[in-house]
């Protein structure tokens, strides 16, 4: 009985399924840490030219 429950492998199986999950949450934070400047400047720039744009309702106000 003792001998069975050394062998039994079922937890270890969810350790290592943990250790993944793990590794690949650390790997995300990294890489939102080291490209999250360039992302947001990326997303200032398209606001940026979307502001620029002129609104059909502006339009139509101005020569209406």
């Amino acid at each position: 009985m003792l001998r069975n429950w050394f062998r039994d492998e079922e937890g270890q199986g969810m350790v290592e399924y943990g250790l993944i999950i793990g590794l690949i949450a650390v790997v995300v934070i990294v890489a939102l840490v080291a490209l999250g400047p360039k992302i947001r400047d990326m997303f200032n720039d398209v606001n940026e030219k979307i502001d620029a744009i002129p609104s059909e309702g502006a339009a139509t106000n101005a020569a209406g």
